[in-house]
């Protein structure tokens, strides 16, 4: 169980803490969607039963509304990664809130119909990690849990899908468990994703999805890890 209160932010890569993961554990997580490769991603996940956590930007999630009401009926996870993916550390406090705001304002709105910077699912996770103490403080005081990553794939750089499967898998064997960065919206990403959740069942790696305990919007929710 993870509780905003007390634990306000995960992941190894960014933070001193992170989810309270089994060996063999992995939380899948997707960044910079919806975008048209989000689909196939959909597509393995429900393959092999597994449900992912994805952080959307606003932007696109405005103009694809049905495809982020899909990602939800499907069982997964939405949270948010701001409305156009600025470095938020480069912006000032108020510019940076606002496109927190009108990213989750945004998501909300694709997700049901009316726009609000309260957020249904109180996750979040920087652009490029990139932080501000002010604006953890914020969160924090709102109950939205910022999410960092204990591992990732490397994917926005140019590979095939065989090579971003043997980076991730190599790195999982040295990790065992973790939250693990994606990007759907990257083609290599989505043609590797069938291999590597076989290589994960295959393996005897068990994925853990990630909800929030009260998905009311009107009230900080307390996230939970369920199997």
């Amino acid at each position: 169980m993870v509780d905003a209160k007390t634990t306000p932010r995960v992941g190894l890569k960014s933070f001193p803490q992170t989810l309270p993961l089994q060996d063999h554990e992995v939380v899948l997580t997707f960044d910079d969607g919806p975008a048209a490769t989000t689909p196939k991603v959909l597509e393995a996940l429900a393959n092999e039963c597994v449900l992912a956590t994805f952080f959307l930007v606003g932007k696109p999630a405005s103009s694809q509304a049905a495809l982020v009401r899909r990602i939800v009926a499907e069982g997964h996870t939405v949270g948010h990664h701001t409305y156009t993916h600025k470095h938020l550390n480069q912006l000032s406090y108020q510019d940076a809130l606002a496109e927190i705001d009108r990213g989750i304002a945004a998501d909300e709105k694709a997700l049901h119909g009316e726009a609000t910077d309260v957020p249904s699912t109180p996750f979040f996770r920087f652009p490029y990690f990139e932080s501000t103490p002010a604006l953890l403080d914020d969160l924090q005081k709102r109950g939205i849990v910022v999410f960092g990553a204990d591992l990732w794939a490397s994917d926005w750089l140019p590979m095939t899908p065989e090579q971003e499967l043997k980076l991730i898998t190599d790195r999982l064997k040295v990790t065992g468990r973790g939250i693990i960065l994606f990007h759907d919206p990257h083609h290599h990403t989505a043609n590797m994703m069938p291999a590597f959740l076989k290589w994960l069942r295959e393996n005897n790696y068990r994925v853990v999805h990630v909800v929030p305990a009260n998905p009311e919007p009107t009230v900080a929710g307390t996230p939970t890890v369920v199997q």
